[in-house]
Parts: C-alpha cells; sequence; structure tokens
C-alpha cells in the first residue's frame, strides 16, 4: 500500500480555544481529501504545573475535526507528552499534535513505486525561507545526541529558539 509522506505539527494556543479557532481548518482539509489525520493530541500546563494530556473531547468538545485513529496508523509517530518542544509551552496554555499524511501525493508514489523508484526525501520548506522552529529543534536534538553540545549548551539554544 502506498504512503504518501507523513508530516507533524505542534501549535500552541491559550486556553482551550482550539476548537472555534483551528478545528474548522482541518475539518476541511480533511473533506478535500488533501489530508489524512493519523493522529491528533492535545496537552496543557496550568499554572504552575507540568504538561499534561487532555483528552480530544475537552478540546472539540462539538466533534468539528472528523477524526477516528486509523487501523493502519504507522508505527514511530511522535506522542504530544513526549515532545521537546512543548517544554516551552506558556502557563495557561495548551498545545495541539496534529500528524498527518498528505494524500494528494499517494498517486504520485504509487507511481514511482511502480517505476522502481522510491522516495528518497521529503523536505517542507517555511514560507519564509528559513528554517522553522521543528527543524532547528531537531538539528539542535541531533548535534546534542552526537555530543557536539553538553546538556546547557542544548538548554541555552533550545531556550533561544521558542523564544524566538
Amino acid at each position: 500500500m502506498a504512503v504518501g509522506p507523513v508530516e507533524y505539527l505542534v501549535v500552541t494556543f491559550p486556553g482551550g480555544r482550539f476548537a472555534d479557532a483551528i478545528a474548522p481548518v482541518l475539518a476541511e482539509a480533511v473533506a478535500s481529501e488533501a489530508v489524512r489525520i493519523l493522529d491528533l493530541a492535545f496537552a496543557r500546563r496550568a499554572a504552575g504545573g507540568a504538561v499534561e494530556h487532555v483528552e480530544r473531547g475537552e478540546m472539540d468538545p462539538q466533534g468539528l475535526v472528523p477524526f477516528d485513529p486509523p487501523d493502519d496508523r504507522p508505527p514511530g509517530l511522535p506522542r504530544i507528552t513526549e515532545l521537546g518542544a512543548l517544554e516551552g509551552l506558556p502557563e495557561e496554555s495548551a498545545a495541539a499534535l496534529i500528524v498527518w499524511e498528505d494524500l494528494w501525493s499517494v498517486p504520485l508514489t504509487r507511481v514511482v513505486e511502480a517505476a522502481g523508484g522510491r522516495l528518497l526525501a521529503h523536505e517542507r520548506v517555511p514560507a519564509d525561507g528559513g528554517d522553522d522552529v521543528i527543524t532547528l529543534l531537531e538539528r539542535l536534538a541531533d548535534l546534542k545526541q552526537r555530543g557536539v553540545l553538553t546538556d546547557e549548551e542544548f538548554s541555552a539554544q533550545k531556550t533561544r529558539i521558542l523564544a524566538d
């Protein structure tokens, strides 16, 4: 079975404003069959508290985003409570992790595979031409993992990236 590229996005927003602000746009993307949502998860940081998982029904009580976890969910997808990016989540705000498959590219993937090819690279170029926060954090984590950065250097750089 051909699968399109899988991407994820983490967005933050004050309080529980997900459903009225973001859900209609996600619903439209799903309805247009451009994407298939593979995972949709929420977290919140209360005043003075740690990041905690929030049930989808609390953030989207009207069920505006048509999301049923697929049976063929790819393994290894990120979990919202395990994302280092959420360490900078402001108090009294929430975050959504949206993981999706680009369905528009599935026919192209099938043709490439039928011709003996394979998807070698898939990169997202930010609209402003610079690196997005997720890309910068991934590069920073790689540097730390390879021993190029100390824990202190990593923390300082991560704080700088999240503050920008």
